[in-house]
């Protein structure tokens, strides 16, 4: 009897959050899902880890195919817990998100829904990372299902090249006009820091700007109009036409 596909489930808004409750259950439509997922909200929270306290693991409940975890922890600590000590095997796909907030273009560099995706690619297993477009907590996820399922799907059954994973965001429409396969697109953000109340106490805040609005084949002009993004990251961030460029400082 073939096995289920075994697919780990994290995020960074926190195991409470509406979008991983929707994930969860796409996934559960695809095969056996683990989910470990932080006990809080851990946005921002890119690659990092938790080297100097001890990181605790609570099994919060467990049915047929379906085991669910919270942990003190990082988005990648998750995975790299998740994947000593608690699955049986190597998982055939990590998905993390639905984020409430997007994380294209650079934004995906500080996303902890991303960080998650990066580990997983890291240990060799196909990974996803899924955002929404929206400020708000509670949110209509249905028009974006069916490309939640189909892209995971896929990559269940074609798996990834080596090193490479996938950062899929949504705009917050009604109905989506289209899915872009695309690349990130440049951007910056500015305006980040407001004043408090407090003398020398500031809040991270920002503004995106867009560098370059009009090119058609990036994430942003996707969600700007009303379309799904997908978008191959590699792990390797290696600038192969700077190399040569770089020889003469070689001793």
């Amino acid at each position: 009897m073939q096995k289920q596909p075994l697919i780990l489930v994290t995020n960074d808004d926190g195991l409470n959050a509406q979008g991983i409750s929707v994930l969860i259950k796409c996934m559960q439509e695809l095969g056996q899902v683990v989910v470990v997922a932080p006990n809080g909200a851990r946005s921002g929270s890119a690659c990092s880890i938790t080297p100097i306290v001890p990181v605790t693991l609570k099994l919060e409940r467990e049915e047929e195919n379906l085991s669910i975890y919270s942990c003190s922890g990082t988005p990648v600590d998750c995975v790299k817990l998740a994947y000593e000590k608690v699955v049986h095997r190597k998982p055939d796909l990590v998905v993390s998100g639905i984020n409430h907030g997007d994380n294209a273009s650079v934004s995906l560099h500080y996303s902890g829904t991303m960080g998650a995706v990066l580990e997983g690619c890291m240990k060799g297993i196909p990974s996803i990372g899924y955002s929404l477009r929206t400020r708000k907590q509670e949110c209509d996820f249905r028009p974006y299902l069916q490309v939640v399922k189909d892209v995971a799907s896929h990559v269940l059954k074609n798996g990834l090249p080596q090193d490479v994973c996938l950062n899929v965001n949504f705009p917050e429409v009604p109905a989506l006009k289209g899915v872009s396969v695309c690349r990130m697109a440049r951007g910056i953000w500015q305006s980040e820091w407001k004043d408090t109340d407090v003398p020398d106490v500031y809040q991270l805040t920002g503004n995106f700007t867009n560098l370059e609005p009009e090119a058609e084949d990036t994430d942003y002009w996707a969600l700007d109009h009303g379309m799904a993004s997908i978008t191959p990251l590699s792990l390797d961030m290696t600038d192969y036409s700077s190399l040569e460029i770089l020889k003469s400082l070689q001793r």
